[in-house]
């Protein structure tokens, strides 16, 4: 597999506070890999930072071998897709916030057919009912799956994701592990769910923003 991330001893500070030290690690195109620690470990803040969110303070971030700038950044943009834990969908149903994007100059054109959208919605254990349902009325766990359907149906291959099943039954929960299992898609997630953890490929575990362990 193709070098896709790496972090280079980086460091990040927020308002002052020293959150990342000296972090290390590399990350391939198609791998699952999950950050585990306790809150305020730095977790999060490793997602952000490849995001362009936190400013690197000290050490390189590259993306495709590529130091990450403004315009890197831009292209990370452009091929990931962050799912925290209450994603804001957008619009008022679920079928307009899956088809928001789709109304904008750069997808305009090519919007998925209702029976595209069953299709992902059923890949993530979400039931076709669920298009027509106001967004004020569906839980997070629900938010979270259809923000990776909106993110898949616009073809992203790198998903950035902060705690996907902490709020799902057993079902559904395999069923967003099955779909992220996908070879296709690389995976850089922040979790404490230890059948998520177990479904990774390799797991870094964080301690006040230091790398303790990985395997």
């Amino acid at each position: 597999m193709t070098g896709l991330v790496r972090f280079d001893r980086v460091s990040v500070a927020v308002q002052g506070r020293t959150i990342l030290r000296a972090l290390s690690f590399d990350i391939r195109e198609g791998e699952k890999a999950v950050f585990k620690g306790k809150s305020g470990s730095g977790k999060s803040t490793v997602l952000k930072t490849l995001l362009g969110v936190y400013p690197v303070a000290d050490g390189e971030v590259r993306f495709a071998g590529r130091l990450l700038d403004r315009d890197t950044v831009s292209a990370i943009r452009a091929c990931a897709a962050y799912i925290g834990q209450e994603p804001v969908l957008g619009a008022d149903t679920v079928r307009e916030a899956l088809l928001l994007p789709f109304g904008f100059k750069a997808h305009r054109g090519k919007a998925p057919s209702t029976g595209r959208l069953a299709e992902i919605l059923g890949r993530l254990g979400l039931a076709p009912l669920i298009l027509d349902q106001h967004c004020s009325r569906i839980s997070g766990g629900e938010k979270q799956r259809i923000a990776v359907a909106r993110a898949q149906l616009l073809g992203k291959r790198l998903y950035l994701l902060d705690e996907v099943t902490s709020a799902l039954d057993p079902e559904s929960k395999r069923a967003v592990q099955d779909f992220f299992s996908d070879p296709a898609l690389t995976v850089l997630s922040v979790a404490h769910d230890p059948d998520w953890i177990a479904r990774c490929d390799t797991v870094f575990e964080l301690q006040d923003g230091r790398l303790t362990a990985a395997g």
